[in-house]
């Protein structure tokens, strides 16, 4: 019996290997694997992936207490970034209009406006943030 293609389709990029140690890191990794998936740099939806994932990088070392795991892989025409840390807490934007200028605060709700979509899933030792964005 001959198997078509589709019976084997080549898997999705995805990112392996040790946990990334800086945002800078983690940005540079999902940069590689969208290049490898064939898009191009300058595309928007390159830019909103890497502002992602530099959010939720960010916020897992500022706030969850350091980055535990990284993932993320192409499946179909989206992204995929989950990104774990050690708190449990789900994030939170900053409440209400402070006056003057405000510092911090815009990560949280920036992934959700750039994110198709954003899960928290909660485990014993902390939480895990997935957002699927599309690429197309």
């Amino acid at each position: 019996m001959t198997r078509s293609r589709e019976d084997h389709p080549e898997p999705a990029p995805a990112v392996s290997g040790p946990v990334p140690t800086t945002v800078a890191a983690a940005r540079e990794t999902v940069a590689a694997l969208l290049e490898r998936s064939g898009l191009a740099p300058d595309r928007r939806a390159v830019m909103d992936a890497l502002m992602v994932t530099s959010e939720l990088v960010t916020n897992a070392i500022r706030h969850g207490g350091g980055l535990t795991s990284f993932h993320a892989y192409v499946r179909g025409d989206a992204l995929l970034v989950s990104v774990g840390d050690h708190s449990p807490e789900h994030p939170v934007s900053a409440a209400g209009h402070v006056p003057g200028i405000r510092i911090g605060g815009y990560g949280w709700p920036l992934v959700q406006s750039l994110a198709d979509r954003v899960t928290v899933t909660p485990h014993g030792d902390g939480k895990r943030i997935t957002a699927d964005l599309t690429l197309r």
